[in-house]
């Protein structure tokens, strides 16, 4: 199979489901082996059926964010047995609880922020030398405009994709001057089961699909992408700019 990403590896977390689901399969289709990582195995099983019927490949990892012993391993593995890393897709996330910042339990909290926030820190620390060894390497960050909106009762949601940002800004820093482009995804509404989570009676028809915003994240993951450090606004369809302080 050939396509934009012939011969890549590329890796995506949270692929059996929703957004991460459509761009681990819109990117075997473009020619990537793509490392599918997810706690569900039934989905990713699904997911290998369906990129191996359009004649694509895909390795299947079932594994908890919250093992942050795999994800360590998970870097070693890869370069074990490819030796490089072209694409990494930081998708995976949990919603929380919406609700008052003093209302929200430690638990889910601590959980939260395990699976937003370090377990994204974590990814990047095992794969940063395998996407630095690729001719290209590209980084996306999933993640989302609460972030910037902080509306009432999302605080929590809206704290880790912050702090996600401010990773992929100091990342991207760090990697100015290396072919690496690290980048976040604001993907905004979307219909997914996340999204319904969120907004119960919204209707679910008024909303892209998965397909749909993953087919405008893929080509963030191409040889010709020049930004870095910036947020992918997927309902603009462009690149915004962070503001520094004045």
């Amino acid at each position: 199979m050939t396509g934009r990403l012939e011969n890549k590896i590329a890796l995506v977390t949270g692929a059996s489901r929703g957004i991460g689901y459509q761009i681990a399969k819109q990117m075997a289709a473009e020619g990537a082996h793509v490392i599918a990582l997810a706690r569900t195995v039934g989905g990713l099983e699904e997911l290998d059926d369906e990129i191996k019927s359009a004649g694509g490949s895909a390795t299947l990892v079932p594994l908890d964010l919250t093992d942050m012993g795999g994800i360590d391993r998970l870097g070693g593995a890869i370069k074990e047995r490819w030796g490089k890393l072209d694409v990494m897709v930081a998708n995976a996330g949990l919603l929380g609880v919406l609700a008052p910042i003093g209302h929200i339990e430690a638990k889910t909290f601590d959980k939260t922020m395990t699976v937003n926030v370090t377990s994204t820190w974590r990814l990047i620390r095992s794969v940063d030398p395998l996407l630095r060894v690729s001719g290209a390497g590209r980084a996306i960050v999933m993640s989302s405009g609460a972030a910037h909106s902080a509306k009432a009762y999302w605080s929590l949601y809206a704290a880790t994709k912050a702090a996600c940002e401010a990773m992929v800004r100091s990342w991207a820093n760090e990697t100015m001057n290396t072919p690496l482009r690290v980048n976040a995804v604001s993907p905004g509404a979307t219909r997914t089961k996340m999204r319904a989570e969120a907004m119960p009676g919204e209707d679910p028809k008024a909303l892209p699909t998965a397909r749909e915003v993953a087919a405008k994240i893929l080509p963030l993951a191409y040889d010709d992408l020049t930004e870095t450090g910036k947020i992918f606004d997927v309902r603009e369809n462009r690149f915004l700019t962070y503001q520094d302080p004045a």
